[in-house]
């Protein structure tokens, strides 16, 4: 194997400031350490984001949106400046996308599927969405105007830090509000780098600050009175935390959370092509991944055949470094992820779930936090790997009876975000899909939809993003009578 050598070769401006407003400020914290999910190696020191530095993004935000003519202007004027972002950060993909491999793991390919194609997709669709909203209706009695919601603070996920501008970033300013983008403090490269694409585009000031800022300041800003609404990708628990310090002031929430996704294999599914899309779907990005699949549901009687089926795939992974292109997989990103993942399996053993493959670091690899595909059998729902959202790659196998009993067992989780069906009966298909309590639901494949509004049900969250939907969640609706 390849000798890994992670070093940042990329142009970053600004390592020790923050890009607020429209200018780079120098910031008091330099000591955060950007260290490589792959080798442990620290690649940079940089300045986290203050609360001083919070506060000022939060004031200008509140003051351009108060006084500014940035929600004033025309949709026309508003898309035009938006499609001069979209436009620079296409030019940066290569430099995210490797960015992104450095600082969270995910591989080149992953990082070209999520970025140069979902993301391009999804804020070019939210760019024409914009043009066809009906902005002002006229109704039986009465003129409705949509209008922005205020500040708004959109806070994303490692996982996926430039798709994320799409599904929240984009649609907010379509919408006429100014934002603070909270990004992950892992995502110190990324978040830098379109910093510099809103530079480059040259959106008015106090329009848009990106922060890779960490909790405590991730708190202040959501608790932060000038803060009118918050955007959340994210884990459940933090979703149930940012309602409540939302709550005194009444604040909009939409919150895209955490996920179990079943998988329901029915008798009469071909393994072949169901695979085929299964075992991205389950293992994309070593599961961290909110609509990851992680719950396959199989009949009894087919049981031995799948499971043998899919630890052949799960085995035959090059886990690599995920800056070399035949890697498929990489590390998982943060060390609390790999210690999360070695629990779970170490309390499926203990409740009586037999490890498939994987389930142990790879021992080819001396630093790094590193670990092997996982698939588990012999689980059912009562077990935590198979109840609680591990944010790992740990897939579990359970049995059910009949149809009946995989719908009972695939609604039997607190989560709702997403799920598939693989089968032959369209017409079964179809009525499984709806007695699914799940925001989404794939037939015969794996995955969402990004041009159409999703969302979770239950506590995977509430809101939808993508769609004209997306963008209507940053509006209030006034109504204009006359006399």
């Amino acid at each position: 194997m390849n000798k890994i050598n992670h070093t940042l070769d990329i142009d970053i401006k600004a390592l020790d400031g923050q890009f607020i407003g429209a200018n780079w400020i120098k910031s008091k914290n330099n000591s955060y350490p950007v260290v490589s999910p792959s080798t442990e190696q620290i690649l940079a020191h940089v300045s986290l984001p203050t609360i001083e530095d919070s506060d000022y993004a939060v004031s200008l935000a509140r003051e351009t949106f108060d006084n500014g003519s940035w929600s004033k202007l025309p949709i026309k004027d508003r898309i035009e400046i938006c499609e001069r972002l979209c436009d620079s950060i296409e030019k940066r993909l290569p430099e995210l996308n490797r960015a992104w491999a450095l600082e969270s793991g995910p591989t080149l390919s992953h990082a070209r599927i999520i970025n140069d194609q979902v993301g391009v997709a999804v804020w070019r669709q939210m760019l024409i969405s914009a043009k066809n909203i009906k902005w002002e209706e006229q109704r039986e009695d009465a003129l409705l105007l949509r209008e922005p919601i205020g500040t708004v603070l959109s806070i994303m996920t490692f996982n996926g830090p430039i798709v994320l501008m799409g599904m929240k970033i984009i649609p907010a300013l379509l919408a006429g509000c100014t934002v603070i983008g909270k990004h992950a403090p892992e995502s110190q490269f990324t978040s830098r780098l379109i910093s510099e694409a809103i530079e480059e585009a040259k959106l008015p000031s106090g329009v848009l600050t990106l922060l890779a800022a960490d909790t405590k300041v991730t708190q202040h800003l959501v608790s932060h009175p000038s803060i009118d609404m918050v955007s959340l990708t994210g884990g459940t628990a933090i979703g149930i935390e940012v309602v409540k310090q939302t709550a005194d002031r009444l604040a909009r929430t939409t919150l895209e959370l955490g996920g179990k996704s079943p998988a329901i294999i029915l008798e009469d599914a071909d393994l072949d092509s169901t695979l085929e899309t299964l075992v991205p779907g389950s293992t994309a990005f070593m599961g961290q991944v909110c609509v990851n699949l992680s719950r396959v549901l199989v009949p009894k009687k087919r049981h031995d055949e799948i499971v043998d089926a899919l630890a052949s795939r799960y085995k035959s992974f090059e886990i690599g470094d995920p800056l070399f292109e035949g890697s498929q997989q990489g590390p998982i990103a943060v060390q609390r992820g790999l210690e999360r993942t070695e629990h779970y399996v170490s309390s499926a053993k203990q409740q009586g779930a037999n490890v498939v493959t994987g389930g142990k670091r790879p021992s080819n690899f001396k630093k790094g936090w590193w670990y092997e595909p996982t698939l588990l059998s012999k689980t059912d729902n009562s077990m935590r790997v198979v109840k609680e959202e591990i944010f790992g790659p740990v897939t579990s196998v359970t049995t059910y009876d009949d149809y009946n009993d995989a719908i009972r067992l695939a609604n039997d989780s607190d989560f709702g975000l997403a799920a598939s069906i693989y089968g032959k009966d369209d017409e079964l298909i179809m009525n499984m899909a709806k007695q699914l309590q799940s925001g989404s639901v794939a037939i015969n494949t794996a995955g969402i939809s990004f041009m159409q509004p999703f969302g979770g049900y239950k506590k995977s969250g509430w809101g939808k993003e993508c769609g004209d939907e997306g963008i209507l969640e940053f509006t209030q609706i006034k109504q204009v009578i006359r006399g």
